[in-house]
Formats: C-alpha cells, structure tokens, sequence
C-alpha cells in the first residue's frame, strides 16, 4: 500500500448505503468525520494531488510522500491513475475482504518478520524484558498492592503509558489476542478519527496507522508499543504493563486512549463488542468501522482529545 492507494481503502471500507449521498472519507485519510458530521455534500473535485493535500494528516506525512514522488514519479503517478479508476466505481462497491486480507498479510510482515521494527525508526527497545525495568526477585517479596504502588509511583514521571492489570482481565484478553490477533482502533481527533491496526505479537500490542501504512507499505514502523509482563500473573494477580511511542505521532494522551481500548474491545463482557474483534479477524466481509466509533462514542474514550466537541456542547 502506499499513499496514493487511498480510493481503493475507501471503497474498501465500506461506506454503505447510508453514506452513498453523503461526504465521502478525505483522500489518503482513513480519518472520517463524527457521526454527527456525516451529512455534509461531497464535492468530490479537484486533482488527486490537490485533494491528498486537503487532507489534515497529509503534512505529517508529507515528506514520504513527496520522496516517493521524487524518487519514483512512475509509482506515484500510476498509483494516482489507480486512485482515479476507483473514484470511478460505484460507490456501494465493496472491496473491503480484499483489503483486510492484504492488511493482515502487511501486518504480519510488519509486527512479526521486520524485527528491526522495535530497534530502528520507532526508536523501541528490542527485547524489552521486565528484568530491564524491575528487580523481580526483589518485589517478589512484597504484596501486589505493593508492587501496584512501586510501578505507578515509578512511571508516573514518565511521559508514557502504563497499568497494572488484574491477572483476570489479562488472562481473558490473551486468550482472545490468540484467537484474534489484530484489531481496527479509532483515535478521536478534532477533525473526526484516525484508523491504527493494533496487532499482536507474543505479549506486545503494536499500534500502526492505517495512513502509515499506505504511505511507507511493508516498511511501515510501529508508532506505538504496549509491553505486558505476565511474570507476576500467577503468584501475585497482577499484569505489569507499560509503552514505547513514537513522539512524532503521538502525544501521551493519544497513546493511552488507544491503550484503554484494548481491554474495551477484548475484556468486554459485552458480546456484541468481542463480535467487533472476531468480525475483524474471521468474517472480514461483515466488518464495519463505523460500529467501532460507536463503541468508542458510546465508553466515552478520547473525549478529551476532541475539545470542539466539548465546546459545542458548552
């Protein structure tokens, strides 16, 4: 994938009937409007260029895209052309098992084959192991409310995300992870929602935007890691949990609302919502975003990071 594929993952999404006389999702965004925004025409003009740059992620990534510009004006360009041939099709058409399998098969190269993916460009620790933050024999000794404390009081002037999980919750998540490894999130922002995949790797969640995803393809780095230690899950009840993120994409905030929907989508006690999770991963063809935003809507997650919103209401 890469930037310029950005019609295609539209029509891969889905809009469905009740989006077909409505705005469309901004070129290259994987960032749709909030429900309550939805009703606005689509004007659909202008270059494919032109409309990439409209979009409000485009100078986050605008230097990817324009080396691949440079470097291979051929690939943009016939990227481009492919943009243009979907734009010409129906707008119910849907593409979107076809998208999520070759998302799945990106995934797996991305999280799992590209082991330099935690070392190099996200700048992650490789191997980040729970002896390389606590003394585990030492805390041994002391009580789960004790540890709690120790690793609270620790991250706390940290500029970063963690938990302690109860060893319930944890255990209920993995089993699901190993049936359902990966998962569409929405990150709330002023302009509507961002898409990351979130995908398993042995205890490690890794995060990565859809949008990064078509702009750098396989090459795609995490910009978000959340590392579960279940050392302590037996003998003390307890699951440690803490994060690497890439600053330039994230803010803490962002990284923890993403971190708060993990146990939203997989400890839910809520079948309807655990049916997201195995949607997504086996029945690809039923899957629908907009069910994920409203997930998020209705648990309040990311309010916060969405001040117009709290302003309207004001």
């Amino acid at each position: 994938g890469a930037a310029a594929m950005a019609g295609p993952l539209l029509q891969a999404w889905g809009l469905g009937a009740a989006l077909r006389s409505r705005a469309a999702l901004r070129p290259l965004g994987l960032l749709i409007p909030p429900c309550r925004e939805l009703a606005g025409p689509g004007s659909g003009q202008g270059s494919g260029q032109a409309e990439l740059e409209e979009n409000p992620f485009y100078g986050k990534y605008r230097h990817k895209i324009q080396e691949l510009r440079r470097s291979s004006p051929e690939v943009f360009e016939s990227r481009m052309e492919k943009r243009d041939e979907v734009k010409k099709q129906p707008v119910g058409r849907s593409r979107q098992g076809e998208f999520i399998r070759s998302m799945e098969e990106k995934a797996r190269c991305i999280f799992f084959a590209n082991s330099c993916m935690k070392t190099s460009k996200g700048g992650f620790t490789k191997d980040k192991t729970l002896d390389s933050i606590l003394n585990v024999e030492m805390v041994k000794e002391k009580s789960a409310e004790e540890i709690k404390q120790i690793w609270n009081q620790y991250f706390s002037a940290k500029d970063t995300v963690y938990a302690v999980i109860p060893a319930e919750k944890f255990e209920l998540m993995w089993k699901r992870a190993q049936k359902c490894p990966s998962f569409l999130y929405a990150l709330p922002r002023k302009e509507g929602y961002e898409f990351f995949v979130g995908q398993w790797s042995g205890t490690e969640l890794h995060f990565t935007s859809l949008i990064n995803i078509q702009t750098q393809g396989e090459t795609a780095p995490s910009q978000l890691v959340l590392y579960h230690y279940p050392e302590l899950q037996k003998e003390k009840g307890i699951v440690l949990m803490t994060a690497e993120m890439d600053s330039k994409f994230l803010v803490v905030q962002e990284a923890q609302c993403l971190a708060n929907q993990v146990p939203l989508f997989y400890a839910t006690d809520r079948s309807q919502t655990y049916e997201l999770v195995e949607t997504f991963n086996h029945r690809s063809s039923e899957f629908k975003y907009m069910s994920v935003i409203a997930e998020l809507e209705q648990s309040g997650l990311g309010r916060e990071l969405r001040p117009s919103q709290a302003s309207d209401k004001s």
